[in-house]
């Protein structure tokens, strides 16, 4: 089952997630490094964010950012460390259930990114869960690894060592 390959995966890019974001200090919220970049505290609410993609993907065939009628979408921006980790686990926790409880044809489904009832892009949920959710979520973390470092804050290993953590 396509669930089973992608777990493994998803755990541990989200346990190295969380050790990312345990890292972000309060008092450097406001913090980023260039007038057009995103705050510490608006890419550490991101990061919290992400993982609650693959629930929403998997509960529902489509996503409208900006629905008519409706209030749009409302990004994070973080307040405090403690915030984003409460998010991010709360995310996690339902996007690995979630992930679990899917079958493959639920993976194959389409599923489309709409704004304003206008579709944005369509792919089957395992591309969004890949690339959206997994992938995003990388980057983003790699993004704020640059940001800790540009404050001398500590990076953690991820993948292997890093300059600070001489080990995993």
């Amino acid at each position: 089952m396509i669930n089973q390959a992608l777990l493994p995966e998803f755990d541990m890019e989200m346990a190295n997630t969380r050790k990312t974001l345990e890292r972000v200090p309060d008092d450097k919220l406001g913090w980023k490094p260039h007038e057009k970049s995103m705050t510490m505290g608006r890419l550490a609410g991101h990061l919290a964010e992400l993982p609650g993609w693959a629930t929403n993907t998997l509960e529902a065939d489509t996503l409208d950012i900006a629905p008519v009628g409706k209030p749009a979408y409302q990004a994070l921006t973080a307040t405090s460390r403690k915030q984003v980790l409460e998010m991010f686990d709360k995310h996690v926790s339902a996007a690995r259930t979630a992930i679990a409880g899917a079958s493959d044809a639920e993976l194959m489904k389409s599923w489309s990114l709409l704004k304003g009832g206008q579709t944005l892009m369509a792919m089957p949920k395992i591309a969004v869960l890949r690339g959206f959710v997994m992938n995003h979520t990388i980057h983003h973390r790699a993004q704020l690894g640059v940001y800790l470092r540009l404050n001398d804050i500590s990076v953690p290993s991820i993948y292997g060592p890093s300059a600070d953590e001489g080990q995993m």
